[in-house]
């Protein structure tokens, strides 16, 4: 090879050596800084959009193993509101055994029926005040609905809906109620709220001339709702009224999957409400012998629909503790699958950077080396 000063073949051969064994060395650093084996999508790019994917789906199982969990501690509050309830009905039976008793009195009796309807009360309340994240459990559920989508122009008997103030109303105004007590009348202006007490309202029938005064936040208007026949349950209504429409049960869906098709991805409940009159004990005394032997028959008959409303409600704790199971393993096998995609294999890689960093600091040397040999050229001009 011919020698000059002008090209130096040598030197250009090492730098571009040095420089690929640099940026090998540099890559290798990232993945080991980082942990993943893919930094960047020129690294693996069908690695990295499927892995990305696969993070996704982790992530959603995570949440739905929540769901999952939330969904079990509200079926458990659910049950123990049931057990209380049971509790209660085994007192009310052995109340009513006794008062059948030919021993006693009629004022004995009236002492046995005043705890009797006390009971009665608190099946009742039990009933409404369970809740959870605001949601009643086993109260059933209700709305009612207008029969008529003119603005609001109720009447039955009286009016149902007066406004206080200066309102504005229009076709989409609706009303709701929920079995807690609680009306909603949305308008123009927002939604206006109003409770009533469970002693006009036993989730079933409401005290005919009680009136429920609906508020909103920030306003001075008010909205008047006058309970009357109109707000029988179940029974058809003339154009223009309320219409009220229950249901013995409330159901909820819970998410314990990461997509939408409902049927694979949802677990849907049924709670079936447990009040007195769900139950069918609300009318129920024990005056007399004939009526508690009445309601002794009714209270058995309430023992045995609430042992089938709880088995109901374990059935479905069941599944979902094995759907949290399930959510458990594909969790794990989508994390495995995803690992093996993205992350690094440390040992391997740190072999390589070790490689590479030698590479670099022979190639440094080597351009060192190359960069002196044009100057051996001088010693000629020095003869």
């Amino acid at each position: 090879m011919a020698l000059n000063i002008i090209s130096n073949y040598a030197a250009n051969v090492a730098h571009r050596n040095l420089t690929a064994a640099d940026k090998a060395a540099t890559s290798s650093l990232a993945k080991l800084s980082s942990g993943s084996r893919v930094v960047s999508a020129k690294d693996d790019a069908a690695a990295m959009a499927i892995g990305s994917r696969l993070a996704a789906e982790i992530m959603g199982l995570k949440q739905a193993a929540v769901n999952t969990g939330q969904a079990a501690s509200m079926l458990q509050v659910a049950d123990g509101a049931m057990s209380r309830i049971s509790d209660i009905l085994n007192r009310m039976k052995a109340l009513a055994v006794q008062a059948g008793s030919g021993q006693l009195s009629s004022t004995e009796r009236a002492m046995l029926d005043t705890e009797y309807q006390a009971m009665l009360s608190e099946i009742t309340r039990i009933s409404a005040d369970t809740e959870f994240a605001g949601n009643t459990l086993v109260s059933g559920a209700m709305v009612v609905s207008r029969t008529s989508a003119t603005a609001f122009a109720l009447t039955q008997g009286v009016q149902d809906i007066i406004y206080r103030g200066t309102h504005t109303t229009s076709a989409t105004n609706s009303i709701a109620y929920n079995t807690a007590g609680t009306f909603t009348v949305t308008t123009g202006e927002g939604a206006f709220t109003g409770t009533i007490s469970s002693s006009t309202n036993n989730g079933t029938n409401m005290s005919t001339g009680t009136v429920v005064t609906a508020t909103l936040a920030g306003s001075t208007n008010k909205i008047d709702i006058v309970l009357n026949t109109a707000f029988v349950v179940n029974t058809t209504r003339a154009t223009g009224t309320l219409a009220t429409s229950g249901s013995s049960s409330a159901s909820y869906t819970f998410k314990v999957g990461t997509g939408t098709v409902s049927a694979a991805d949802d677990i849907s409940v049924s709670i079936h409400s447990v009040s007195a009159a769900s139950l069918s004990v609300s009318t129920t005394s024990i005056t007399t012998v004939a009526l508690a032997n009445a309601a002794s028959s009714a209270v058995s008959n309430a023992i045995d629909d609430m042992q089938t409303y709880r088995s109901q409600v374990g059935a479905s704790q069941n599944r979902l503790e094995f759907a949290a199971a399930n959510i458990a393993t594909a969790s794990e096998n989508t994390e495995s699958a995803r690992s093996q995609l993205l992350d690094l294999d440390v040992a391997s890689e740190m072999t390589t950077f070790v490689s590479k960093q030698i590479l670099t600091q022979a190639g440094v040397a080597m351009l060192s080396q190359a960069q002196r040999m044009p100057q051996e050229l001088l010693r000629l001009f020095q003869q």
